[in-house]
């Protein structure tokens, strides 16, 4: 397994659950549908909020409204710290120190850039849509000039990256295991719904295929193999 890639990245509790990885670290990112965005504010407090993003090749792209404090507080240049975590169980331990959750999370640090040439940002947009709901931009309408200018649009190298991951039973000790309740793994699985159409959807139109067969990337994998303490 390669080593971390910076200090800030370093796993250090449950180092043993490390990923640095970039194939386990990009499935995580393709597969969650949000991230959370966090920086320090001129005045020195901390800020974070949530946001779409979508991975292209080694380039992490996010978007919002041009209008946005956070986004307008990137363009100086400081830097950023970007999580994103999937939730695959609830792990029912015999004591409660002992629950926990299985999860894949990632941890992205790096300077972010502002997307300016046309070209990128017409591609940043189309990926960002393809990320959330493959197949969509075949369909809809492009943006408008007055919509591109509404829109900030940064990326950030995935050159500092970690992925934390864990997986299997809870690991109660030896002096726990003949209590009389039930211990083990509560899978956690995203499901969708049937399509609701829009009320003012004209008669006829029936949602396509991917959208009554939607599915994430690596959705619906057995998370159970593997043990990590």
């Amino acid at each position: 397994m390669p080593d971390a890639p910076s200090e800030r990245t370093r796993i250090r509790r449950h180092p043993e659950r490390g990923d640095y990885d970039r194939g386990a670290i990009d499935a995580i990112l393709d597969e969650a549908l949000i991230c959370h965005l966090a920086w320090v504010g001129d005045e020195g407090t901390p800020r974070i909020i949530p946001t779409i993003h979508v991975r292209v090749d080694d380039t992490l792209y996010v978007h919002g409204s041009a209008a946005s404090h956070t986004l307008r507080g990137m363009r100086d240049g400081r830097t950023i710290c970007l999580e994103a975590t999937l939730i695959d169980g609830l792990v029912l331990a015999r004591s409660t120190p002992l629950h926990s959750m299985n999860f894949r999370s990632v941890v992205v640090y790096g300077t972010p850039r502002e997307v300016t040439d046309p070209a990128e940002r017409d591609m940043a947009q189309l990926a960002l849509v393809e990320h959330v709901v493959p197949g969509r931009t075949a369909e809809v309408r492009m943006p408008t000039r007055k919509e591109l200018k509404e829109t900030a649009i940064f990326a950030v190298t995935l050159d500092e990256s970690s992925a934390k991951i864990r997986t299997g039973p809870p690991m109660d000790p030896d002096e726990d295991l003949s209590a009389d309740v039930w211990a083990g793994v509560l899978p956690v699985h995203a499901a969708y719904g049937e399509p609701v159409p829009s009320p003012d959807l004209t008669p006829g139109i029936v949602p396509p295929p991917y959208v009554t067969g939607y599915r994430r990337p690596n959705a619906g994998e057995d998370r159970t193999r593997g043990i990590t303490s």
